[in-house]
């Protein structure tokens, strides 16, 4: 974590000193309410203007290239709960990290400006924000998944997190 946190702070003072933004497209630095003020994160936002479909093919292409699943995480800046998703991440680097060793994380805009119907009438409908499905590496919907099973006080439960991504992750023969 505190190597994290260097680079982090490294990134941030060198696009401050050199005027550039060194950000991923799509994200926003955001300060953590659970530790320090001098914490800073990155995550991605959810974009009203990406195009999910063109996500999606990427997605696939890569998940097929690495043995990777892909998760469709749908909600919006609009939803406390998604936020608290990705700090949740950040807070927890093995989990983040099985995360990444098995999925491709697709966001998935859904908000007034944009509810993207043009690829979600594909999968069933959410009963809730976020809301994750989880497909094949070629794209085939595996799981539909309400993210409230997961929560814990106004974060997610580690235990029940981590059983649920090494569930849904691909089998490794």
């Amino acid at each position: 974590m505190k190597n994290f946190l260097y680079f982090a702070a490294i990134i941030f003072l060198n696009s401050f000193a050199f005027g550039q933004d060194t950000r991923p497209e799509g994200s926003v630095a955001v300060i953590s309410s659970a530790k320090a003020q001098s914490e800073i994160a990155i995550r991605e936002t959810f974009d009203p203007t990406r195009d999910p479909k063109i996500d999606l093919a990427k997605a696939i292409e890569t998940a097929s290239k690495n043995g990777k699943h892909i998760i469709l995480d749908v909600g919006g800046e609009w939803c406390s709960w998604c936020v608290y998703m990705d700090k949740f991440f950040v807070q927890n680097p093995a989990l983040a990290k099985i995360r990444d060793d098995n999925f491709v994380w697709v966001k998935v805009n859904f908000s007034e400006e944009n509810e993207n119907k043009n690829l979600l009438t594909a999968y069933p409908e959410p009963r809730g924000f976020p809301h994750l499905y989880i497909l094949n590496k070629k794209g085939k919907l595996l799981h539909s998944h309400d993210t409230s099973d997961l929560e814990k006080g106004k974060s997610y439960n580690l235990l029940k997190f981590t059983h649920f991504l090494k569930t849904w992750s691909p089998k490794k023969w």
